[in-house]
């Protein structure tokens, strides 16, 4: 067997605003492999100032795994356990190999029937102007839940944003999620959430940065707003320190990034630890390409889930590849008749 890894820039389509700066552009690795003259390909997401494996030494990590690929994947996994995006681009990697064919990596009726899975719009942060634009195109194409991001702007404008949607759309039309990013500070945080509450919100993700666990622990308690822990879960790799931190803050809901909590094995230990303690859950993309993005959405088919997953990302950026994934009335679909890009596999080899 042999394995390469290549370098990759997505490009928005127009920069994106979140509450630790404005993304124009996206980095991304992916590793291929060739046997038997078959290829596999997964792509490593990670998020530069965010990803636990935002270091120095990625790309020599990268180097190592495809230079060792031989000791398989179980042992590379346990190798890579301060890699977590590294760890799901491998996964992929060994799926897409062993499948009849690269991209169909877990058979559901997702990629076999169409079924879709129902997903949330994203709304970035800008000024109000845009982002009313982004919500009113998000109605127009027929989402029936919203994931706003806040944190970013004066929170009495987000406030009147919220307001104007509620004075239209009552919580039963459209279901509100905001995402903050660790944007409020400990000591205003309740208050806010008091605020937000008054709006029928489905959630708030992260409403204080992460590690500040009494904090936290005491916002979930004291919260008339569900709150979602995201950031929070990245750098926990033991099962015994998940579980902990989990008993701990007891939060109404996690949400679950593959590329930045360990791939499908580490999600799925989440996601069993949660189970037991009546913790809800979803799955969310984290600005993946159409090849990461396709592995998360096939991945989550398998779940059986029910609730709206954040797996809408992929038309964000003007260079990416060429897919059967396609968003049409709020919900994602693999479409059989259509194709991914010609070559795809060789030309990210050259």
């Amino acid at each position: 067997m042999k394995a390469f890894y290549k370098r990759y820039i997505l490009y928005f389509k127009r920069p994106s605003g979140t509450s630790r700066g404005v993304l124009t552009k996206k980095e991304t690795w992916f590793i291929i492999l060739e046997e038997n003259g078959k290829q596999g390909i997964g792509e490593c997401g990670i998020l530069r100032g965010l990803s636990i494996d935002d270091r120095p030494d990625y790309e020599k990590k990268l180097h190592y795994t495809c230079s060792n690929i031989h000791l398989g994947l179980s042992k590379l996994l346990e190798e890579l356990v301060e890699f977590p995006s590294i760890q799901f681009g491998l996964e992929q990697a060994f799926l897409s190999l062993n499948s009849n064919s690269p991209f169909e990596l877990f058979p559901s009726g997702f990629v076999k029937n169409e079924a879709p899975i129902n997903i949330n719009g994203l709304i970035w942060m800008g000024d109000k102007s845009f982002m009313l634009e982004q919500i009113q195109q998000k109605l127009k194409e027929g989402f029936h839940c919203i994931k706003m991001k806040i944190g970013a702007i004066d929170f009495d404008t987000e406030i009147s944003i919220l307001k104007s949607i509620r004075k239209r759309y009552s919580a039963s039309e459209i279901e509100l999620r905001v995402d903050a990013n660790g944007a409020f500070g400990p000591s205003k945080a309740l208050e806010r959430l008091t605020v937000l509450a008054s709006f029928d919100l489905h959630s708030i993700e992260q409403p204080i940065k992460q590690g500040q666990l009494q904090y936290m622990s005491d916002l979930c308690r004291k919260s008339p707003l569900p709150i979602a822990l995201d950031e929070e879960l990245i750098g926990i790799v033991k099962y015994k320190d998940k579980k902990a931190l989990l008993e701990t803050i007891k939060p109404n809901y996690i949400i679950l990034k593959p590329s930045l909590v360990g791939g499908f094995k580490g999600s799925e230990e989440w996601i069993t630890i949660a189970e037991s303690l009546g913790i809800n859950w979803w799955i969310t993309s984290a600005l993946e390409s159409n090849v990461g993005l396709n592995a998360i959405a096939q991945w989550t088919a398998t779940l059986n889930t029910t609730i709206p997953q954040g797996l809408g990302t992929g038309s964000l950026f003007t260079n990416n590849f060429d897919s059967p994934l396609t968003v049409s009335n709020g919900k994602l679909f693999y479409r059989n008749d259509l194709s991914w890009q010609d070559n795809l596999i060789n030309a990210l080899c050259i």
